[in-house]
């Protein structure tokens, strides 16, 4: 039975690249404390949507409290917070890390150390965690133990003579790891004073109860009853319920210092808690918050727009369910000449954008399309004023701009260095600049890059996955902004400009840009009555143009015989007519074209 006292707590996380086995080991570390019963085991149990199955990433982190008696004959209270794994949610593994005492760094023993695991340990060694090696997947016949040891010492600087070697598939090891959680990672610290103090890690929506906040309590106790202060919002709330994860919600009377939870204060908008936040009391509250909280400001911009314009209410509410549950998501309203009434979406990188868009056409079977991404960029203008523009729709009058600032981030690229050759000409097509190289074993290189973030939001992944045979990985972290030479490429069919086809480009990527849009226009607008001319320009100045042919009827096949004369009648009253149905006539561009041209590059 579990007495509460601050030495008999543990309070760790995982931290792996995409596909290492961090779900795995998670289910097997339920399975040995008997949190979950066998009968209700399945695969990566604690991740709940079918999409984080499938692709193997996690993308709602869920805590989980289990009790295991270990072998020095007590009962310990082990708080697992499991992270998401991907670089676009490093700031919810920072504050998942901060609830933390300690992390286990799981490595595959075939892949070895790759570039998502690097960024997430130093985030832990930051905080000052204590970081334990593990080994998975030992039982593969590629399996390379000691070469993967001598990675983790030459490139993390962690000593591996503890390392445990363990299969979460097999289940051989599980157990030495849940020893060594309570060997070396430390207990809670003692708290400072009473005074409530609780990190908010992460939170999500019930229909029933309003926003679950869950929390890792610093100092202070949460029961009942408590009345409340956010200290990011300054809004008060009661709290109605406070629990654990087990990893269902299971109520408890108290939460108490170096324990994880959750509580439920009838909070009905998810935007009254902010992840990283202190909860304090309102009677005695605290001076000051816990260090580190930032509000998450989105980095890529895209427009959602239904495909069928009836569908415009379906999507605004799916949207604003998906909100509650995903705070980083930020929506507004726009429209488009031609995609008609949509809404204008910040996420937090490009595979945010694909999960919420899978999460649409899925959880709430729309039919959707969404542009291509894009960055803010900072526009100063000739009187000094500063404004934000992720939208080409709001390009000022390019005689009122003095400068452009475009944003830059630092990317680490670990690569096999065999493909030295095929990442450079990577790097010069996107704008990038080396900053440093280091080896890291006979066969890998780490590549320090500078990219614009414009560059590497669209296709970067995928031809890095190409051009290094799928051995390639990369992270991403946002370094400054600078000035850049940002124009707006504008794209006119029939001498009329098509704001959806339209883009703020760097001016060295112009003209290639604009011939590949109008290239792709060529083959997706159906051919007409009449020419279409289908161009690129730039403020005034054609840089690319296709035509796309007129259907064509040959007037003068009833004449068999008889004079040149009545034939070129024929002609030039067809020519009129052409003309003139010119004039007046519009170019219905069809749905698919909008696809196609985001997928021009």
């Amino acid at each position: 039975m579990f007495t509460y006292h601050l030495r008999w707590i543990r309070n760790f996380s995982i931290i792996a690249h995409i596909d290492h086995g961090k779900s795995t080991i998670a289910d097997r570390l339920l399975e040995l404390t008997g949190t979950i019963a066998s009968r209700d085991m399945q695969e990566q149990v604690l991740d709940a949507m079918d999409l984080e199955r499938e692709r193997g990433i996690t993308i709602k982190a869920h805590p989980v409290t289990m009790y295991y008696n270990a072998d020095d004959g007590n009962t310990y209270q082990i708080n697992f917070i499991d992270t998401p794994g991907h670089v676009d949610f490093s700031y919810e593994v920072s504050r998942s890390l901060s609830a933390c005492e300690g992390a286990l760094l799981v490595i595959d023993a075939v892949q070895g150390v790759q570039a998502q695991s690097l960024a997430n340990v130093h985030l832990a060694l930051e905080r000052n965690l204590e970081i334990l090696p593990v080994i998975n997947k030992i039982d593969l016949p590629a399996a390379d133990v000691e070469g993967v040891k001598q990675q983790i010492e030459d490139v993390i600087g962690l000593d591996t003579s503890d390392a445990i070697h363990c299969s979460a598939k097999t289940g051989i090891g599980i157990k030495e790891i849940l020893e060594q959680i309570l060997h070396s990672i430390p207990c809670p610290k003692d708290p400072e004073d009473s005074i409530l103090r609780a990190l908010v890690f992460d939170s999500h929506y019930d229909p029933y109860r309003g926003v679950l906040v869950y929390v890792r309590v610093i100092s202070g106790e949460i029961t009942k009853k408590t009345m409340i202060k956010m200290m990011a919002t300054d809004k008060t709330f009661e709290v109605l319920e406070v629990g654990i994860f087990c990893p269902s919600e299971k109520p408890v009377e108290v939460l108490r210092p170096g324990e994880v939870g959750y509580i439920v204060a009838n909070i009905k908008r998810t935007s009254d808690v902010k992840i990283g936040d202190t909860i304090t009391s309102l009677k005695q509250p605290a001076a000051e918050p816990l260090p580190g909280f930032k509000n998450i400001a989105p980095v890529v911009y895209a427009g959602i727009y239904p495909v069928d314009s009836s569908d415009f209410e379906m999507l605004r509410d799916a949207l604003v369910r998906l909100q509650l549950n995903d705070s980083a998501l930020h929506v507004e309203q726009e429209s488009s000449m031609a995609l008609g009434f949509g809404f204008r979406c910040g996420f937090l990188g490009l595979l945010h954008l694909e999960i919420v868009f899978e999460r649409l056409q899925r959880e709430f079977n729309l039919d959707i399309i969404t542009t291509a991404p894009s960055v803010i960029y900072k526009f100063t203008l000739t009187n000094g004023k500063e404004v934000q523009i992720d939208n080409v729709a709001h390009y000022p009058d390019p005689a009122q701009i003095d400068f452009v600032e475009e944003p830059w981030v630092k990317c680490h690229i670990m690569i096999p260095a065999d493909f030295m050759g095929a990442m450079m000409s990577l790097g010069m097509e996107k704008r990038g600049s080396l900053v440093k190289t280091e080896t890291m074993d006979s066969k890998r290189v780490l590549l320090t890059y500078r990219f614009p973030l414009n560059e590497i939001i669209t296709d970067f992944n995928d031809k890095l996955k190409s051009s290094t045979k799928g051995y390639g990985s990369f992270d991403y972290e946002f370094d400054k902004y600078e000035l850049g030479d940002i124009i707006k490429l504008e794209i006119k069919v029939n001498e009329e400009p098509v704001d959806a086809f339209s883009c703020l480009v760097h001016r060295s990527k112009a003209e290639s840009k604009g011939r590949a849009i109008c290239e792709k226009l060529l083959e997706v607008i159906p051919m007409q009555q009449f020419k279409v001319p289908v161009q690129a320009a730039i403020g005034g100045k054609i840089i690319a143009r296709e035509t796309i042919k007129a259907i064509t009827k040959n007037v003068t096949a009833k004449c068999y015989v008889g004079d040149i004369t009545r034939k070129r009648k024929l002609w030039e009253k067809q020519k009129k007519g052409k003309k003139k149905m010119k004039e007046i006539g519009k170019v219905n561009i069809p749905q698919s074209a909008f696809m196609e041209v985001l997928k021009a590059e």
